[in-house]
C-alpha cells in the first residue's frame, strides 16, 4: 500500500516512522510519503488561506495549492487515488471503515487547517477519485494530522505482515468478528497491591477461560456501549 500525505506541517508525521508502522515501511508492506502542501504555492509568502467568502471567522484553504498538489501525486505512483479528509463533518471513523480502507492500494490523507479546505476541492475530488470524508468524533481539531495519524495507524495494522500474530486482532474491540468490546487482560505477578487475577486464567481449561473471556467482553459492552449490542438495521 501506498500513502500519501499532505499538509503544511509535514513534521507531524515524523511518529510513522515510530513502532508498527514503522517496521511496516523498514518491511516495505507500505511506502510512506508527506508533503509539504505550500511546495504548491507561487508568492513569496507560500499562501495557502485566505478570508472566506461571504464573511465570517476564520480562514479558508486556497484551492490553488490543493488542485496542484493532487495533480502531482496523481502522476507520481500508478496506484488510483483515494483521497482520505479528516473533518468533523465526514463520516464516524470505525473499525468497519479501517478494514474497508485497508483493501485500497493508495491513500491520499489531505489535511485541512483554519476553516477547512475550500468546498470545490472537495467537489473535485468527489468528480475525479474515490473520496472519503472521515471524522474521529463529534469534536474539532486544530487540522487534520491528529485524525489522519490516528487513521493510517488503525488502517497500516491491518494488512498482512504488520501485526506478528493476525489472532491478535480478532478478539480486540470492535472486530467485524464480533461487536463486542474486549475483554479484561492480565498478566505476571498474580497478585498486584492486593488485587488478583481471576482464578479461571489459571485453570489451563481453554474451553472455560473463553467462556470467561465472552461473558466478561458481554458484561463491558453492555456497562460501556449497549448500542453496540443493539441488533444492526
Amino acid at each position: 500500500m501506498r500513502l500519501d500525505v499532505v499538509s503544511i506541517f509535514p513534521d507531524y508525521f515524523a511518529p510513522l516512522q515510530l513502532s508498527l508502522v514503522g517496521k511496516a515501511i523498514d518491511k516495505g508492506i507500505i511506502d510512506v510519503a508527506v508533503h509539504d502542501l505550500r511546495d504548491w504555492t507561487h508568492d513569496r509568502h507560500n499562501t495557502v488561506d485566505d478570508t472566506p467568502y461571504g464573511g465570517g471567522a476564520g480562514m479558508v484553504m486556497k484551492p490553488e495549492p490543493w488542485g496542484e498538489a493532487l495533480d502531482a501525486l496523481e502522476g507520481a505512483a500508478p496506484q488510483p487515488m483515494t483521497i482520505v479528509v479528516p473533518t468533523p463533518a465526514g463520516r464516524p471513523f470505525t473499525q468497519a471503515m479501517a478494514y474497508e480502507l485497508a483493501q485500497r492500494e493508495r491513500l491520499v490523507f489531505a489535511c485541512g487547517r483554519y476553516e477547512g479546505i475550500d468546498q470545490r476541492v472537495i467537489d473535485h475530488c468527489a468528480e475525479r477519485y474515490e473520496l472519503v470524508e472521515v471524522s474521529l468524533g463529534d469534536y474539532v481539531l486544530n487540522g487534520g494530522e491528529v485524525a489522519a495519524l490516528a487513521v493510517i495507524e488503525a488502517v497500516v495494522r491491518l494488512l498482512p505482515g504488520v501485526v506478528g500474530n493476525p489472532a491478535s486482532l480478532v478478539e480486540e474491540s470492535h472486530s467485524p468478528e464480533h461487536r463486542l468490546l474486549e475483554y479484561p487482560n492480565y498478566t505476571k505477578p498474580p497478585v498486584w497491591r492486593g488485587r488478583e487475577v481471576p482464578e479461571i486464567l489459571f485453570s489451563g481449561h481453554h474451553a472455560k477461560i473463553a467462556e470467561w473471556r465472552l461473558e466478561e467482553a458481554r458484561r463491558r459492552t453492555a456497562e460501556r456501549r449497549p448500542d453496540l449490542l443493539a441488533d444492526p438495521e
